[in-house]
């Protein structure tokens, strides 16, 4: 047993245990830049094992540069969108051996800027900013701090730093063409409070083949303010035969708010989502959706932090057909 001493293992010590030089350990450790036999190798790591050896993080940066973190803005993490987002985004950092520092901006642009400031003291190596409204250009801040940064799902219209968001367009014209393809004529839309970041491009691009004279409705991104929405609806006979979600949280609430009047969906109406978050598919009945390719978006966003050199993309979000517009399964 391993006398537990207080003092922080070197790799001195691993090197005396392993019976090595402390740059063979410092090569196994970092792998590279010299290659080890594997059998020295393996006397190495069960010499850190034993003797619960850990990297010094901060002299390793000290000495290239760079932390090995980087830092990742999310507009709100309660949101199973930007959760299930930030999961692959913390994926892909990992298979590149980065570490992921996560904070929470809850829809505030003055959080999401207090975020950099912290994220740039913390010497990140890049942040990665999930931004859902408008806002300040924080990136550029982050930039001119010599630190590269990437938008993801949306970014400021004044800004120049790289995103990765879906293709918005396409998604609302299969969303809507689908709907029609079921005998609807007039399909409202959903959207939130206000125009501003991807959901005010859902709303444009739904009105520019719909036309303005088809329903408009709007509520908070929020299950209850849908569910609320669908009831006064119903209460006053307006609700229509067929919608289209700019989000998965509203679409959740429409079909609470249905199901509570005992109405049915697709019968009474049918619905499209255009997120495609995981929950979407065991909602009662299930959500079609126009699927937002989470995990390619992610990846992008690593690549595009990494490598400058790549270009920019914007995936295609497929319509993904379950119950909820009148499809059979």
């Amino acid at each position: 047993m391993v006398k537990q001493t207080g003092k922080a293992v070197t790799l001195a010590d691993v090197a005396r245990r392993a019976g090595t030089s402390t740059a063979v350990v410092s090569y196994v450790m970092n792998n590279g830049p010299r290659p080890v036999a594997p059998h020295t190798r393996e006397r190495v790591l069960a010499a850190a094992a034993e003797l619960n050896y850990r990297p010094n993080l901060i002299a390793r940066a000290m000495r290239s540069r760079t932390t090995g973190v980087v830092g990742l803005i999310l507009a709100d993490a309660s949101n199973p969108y930007f959760g299930a987002l930030a999961r692959h985004v913390e994926q892909a950092l990992e298979k590149r051996d980065k570490l992921t520092l996560t904070g929470n901006a809850g829809f505030s642009t003055d959080r999401q800027k207090h975020l950099v400031e912290r994220f740039l003291a913390a010497q990140v190596d890049g942040i990665i900013i999930v931004s859902a409204d408008g806002g300040p250009d924080v990136a550029a801040h982050a930039q001119a701090a010599g630190v590269r940064a990437v938008y993801v799902h949306n970014r400021p219209e004044s800004a120049d730093a790289p995103v990765v968001a879906a293709d918005n367009d396409t998604a609302v014209h299969e969303a809507l063409n689908h709907l029609l393809h079921h005998g609807h004529s007039h399909v409202a839309f959903l959207t939130g409070t206000h125009d501003i970041g991807p959901v005010g491009h859902r709303r444009h691009a739904w009105e520019s083949v719909a036309g303005a004279a088809t329903p408009l409705l709007r509520c908070d991104y929020t299950r209850s303010a849908a569910a609320g929405l669908a009831q006064r609806l119903i209460a006053e006979g307006a609700l229509p035969p067929a919608m289209i979600t700019a989000t998965d949280e509203q679409a959740i609430g429409v079909l609470a708010g249905v199901s509570a009047a005992g109405l049915s969906v697709p019968d009474q109406l049918a619905l499209i989502s255009l997120d495609g978050t995981p929950d979407s598919a065991y909602t009662a009945p299930a959500l079609t959706v126009t699927e937002q390719p989470l995990q390619f978006m992610a990846e992008h966003a690593v690549d595009l932090l990494l490598n400058e050199a790549l270009p920019q993309t914007a995936p295609h979000a497929p319509l993904v057909r379950r119950r909820s517009c009148g499809c059979t399964e």
